[in-house]
């Protein structure tokens, strides 16, 4: 690591780490690596930063740096070059700076939630197979490949009977190669690909989250799940919310496709390595189904969100989609469909339908309260047959971000707290040394203060504890000293910090209130409440009910499902029925704006503090 100079005072410049969402302010001069480093975020480095190796590439989002040196222009490509690529042990710091950090250049992944209750489902894919035997051409028989595949399918299967013009320009060299005897997906009357004879047929699932993308890759014939992954939206370099990507997309030439092109980058990446797990061609995966909150949606749809930021907030599109993946570069069958469902409102999109059906909530009987918490948590009620859905805005909190030592969930991110009198207790994820917290280990301190009696109802620092301590005229608790941690600083909470869980808490609970308000309601009657997503998975049900985030009912009544979007994906693809499913949740639902709801404003301002 560079020495900093210890004569006059050094420029410093911030740096931001994406998708982990760290934050180090360092001198300049430092590289990347140095700076990845004294965050405590570790990169590979295989030839301990000599610039030989190419292994801790790292792409820059905004910031300046110095100048490619013969080694970066010796281990990156043109193309690598181009689209912003650097060696992150080359690269000096000159200025404020954002980098995208991919996944192979990280020594271990973070935290992704691709785990959800799987409900069995009826199959009745959207696309099926038909193996068909095409007899060869000869001088007798001059038919088109087109004609003569015509001819070889049933009667029934003939009628409006049709083929886009890229799947017919397959069609020569696969009849060829296959000596005529081919597997014809169809999708009703239309071909979306041709196969060699009994090739099983796949779907794509996806969960397009605003911090993290889940994919699941189902056999469609079985409805069994063959493989699956996950990754960080590559997006959040470009903004750690939605509305900051809206912005990017309308203050930036290509903004919009740029957030497009980097998503669906990632998602042809995460498909090739799920059909190499599974040994399958591109062209056998001829159907997918995405979901996504609506600015997601709009985003990967290549669909304008302009007026997703601007009030009425109105989404471009509310109904289900259908539209060919590779018309937007996706890497599947030629002809294969990306079906979306519908979007309830600007702010309450695909994602939530697909939670609901994940939570198998269609038939519903009980009262019932389902939410996914992000930076923006959709919520639902189902009171005697009818439905309630609003949106609030929680904010990055639970994400780490905003928050003094905050980061994502990844190695070294302390996730549960536990304070016993002068002694703080942690967990942290893999065991590994503290380098910063997590939104369920933030969630743990703010009501582990609030039983010890360190913090009050306003949500101010105070009393006598060890670990307090005044810092810049702002009060801190310290987790773990620096001598402990894994990046040679303290890492702890502010006064700051609590304020923001303070406002992400009140968002939550007023969403809740105002529904159950609605529904002639209250907290006692809530027979079921079900907490969904990735942060949902890991929170400490307790602390949530501590902080007054959530209702204090009984804890049999909480039920917290994983990636229940993921699972209403997975669904949607092998059942048209759920497709009609999610079209009734959306057509049968009473939104409820917030910000025009008379009783939020009070309901808000009372759940801002602690009880």
């Amino acid at each position: 690591m560079n020495e900093i100079n210890s004569g006059k005072p050094e420029k410093t410049f911030e740096v931001i780490l994406q998708p982990i969402g760290r934050r180090i302010t360092v001198p300049q001069g430092f590289t990347i690596l140095d700076a990845a480093r004294l965050a405590g975020v570790e990169l590979v480095a295989i030839c301990g930063g000599e610039g030989v190796c190419g292994t801790c590439r790292v792409r820059v989002v905004e910031g300046k740096l110095s100048e490619l040196n013969l080694s970066e222009e010796g281990e990156l490509s043109d193309d690598d070059i181009k689209k912003g690529f650097r060696l992150a042990c080359q690269a000096e710091i000159l200025g404020d700076l954002q980098i995208d950090i991919p996944p192979e250049s990280f020594t271990t992944p973070q935290r992704l939630q691709l785990e959800g209750q799987e409900i069995p489902t009826e199959l009745d894919p959207p696309v099926t197979g038909l193996d068909v035997s095409v007899s060869p051409a000869n001088l007798a028989d001059l038919r088109s490949d087109l004609s003569r595949l015509r001819s070889a399918i049933p009667a029934a299967n003939q009628a409006d009977f049709h083929v886009n013009l890229k799947v017919t320009a397959s069609l020569p060299g696969c009849l060829r190669s296959t000596n005529g005897n081919v597997r014809l997906a169809l999708r009703k009357h239309e071909l979306v690909s041709i196969l060699p004879i009994g090739s099983p047929l796949f779907g794509l699932a996806v969960d397009i989250g605003t911090t993290k993308l889940a994919a699941y890759l189902i056999n469609l014939e079985t409805g069994e799940t063959a493989a699956k992954a996950g990754a960080m939206n590559p997006q959040i370099a470009y903004g750690e919310d939605v509305i900051s990507r809206i912005l990017y997309a309308n203050e930036h030439v290509d903004g919009a496709k740029t957030l497009q092109s980097r998503l669906v980058e990632t998602l042809n990446n995460l498909l090739a390595d799920l059909s190499r797990e599974v040994n399958i061609h591109p062209d056998q995966v001829v159907e997918a189904v995405m979901v996504g909150n609506t600015a997601m949606h709009h985003l990967f749809a290549g669909l304008p969100v302009r007026q997703l930021g601007e009030s009425p907030y109105v989404a471009a599109v509310g109904e289900a989609m259908d539209f060919i993946g590779r018309d937007i570069g996706l890497q599947m069958a030629e002809g294969a469909y990306v079906y979306m469902p519908p979007n309830i409102a600007g702010y309450v999109g695909a994602d939530h339908v697909a939670m609901l059906l994940g939570a198998d909530l269609s038939q519903v009987n009980q009262t019932t309260i389902a939410l996914d918490i992000g930076t923006n948590t959709e919520i639902s009620l189902f009171h005697n047959g009818k439905h309630y859905c609003c949106s609030c805005a929680s904010g990055p909190a639970f994400e780490g971000a905003h928050i003094h030592s905050g980061m994502r969930a990844a190695p070294g991110a302390i996730e549960r707290v536990k304070i016993d009198g002068a002694e703080v207790r942690i967990q942290t994820i893999g065991d590994a040394a503290a380098v910063g917290i997590c939104g369920s280990g933030i969630l743990d301190v703010v009501a582990e203060l609030l039983k010890s009696g360190l913090l009050d109802r306003r949500g101010v620092l105070k009393g006598d504890h060890p670990a307090l301590r005044m810092e810049e005229k702002n009060t801190q608790f310290v987790l773990v000293p620096a001598e402990r941690t894994g990046i040679g600083k303290d890492v702890c909470v502010s006064r700051q910090d609590v304020n923001e869980i303070q406002l992400a808490k009140a968002a939550i609970r007023a969403g809740v209130e105002v529904l159950l308000a609605e529904a002639g309601i209250v907290d006692d009657d809530i027979e079921s409440f079900i907490v969904a997503g990735a942060f949902g998975t890991y929170l400490d049900i307790g602390s949530a009910v501590q902080i007054g985030m959530f209702p204090d009912i009984p804890r049999q009544r909480y039920q917290q499902v994983g990636n229940a979007a993921g699972g209403g994906a997975r669904k949607l693809l092998v059942s048209q029925h759920q497709r009609l499913v999610a079209d009734a949740f959306a057509r049968n639902v009473k939104y409820v704006e917030l910000a025009t709801h008379p009783d939020f404003m009070k309901i808000y301002v009372k759940a801002l503090s602690f009880a």
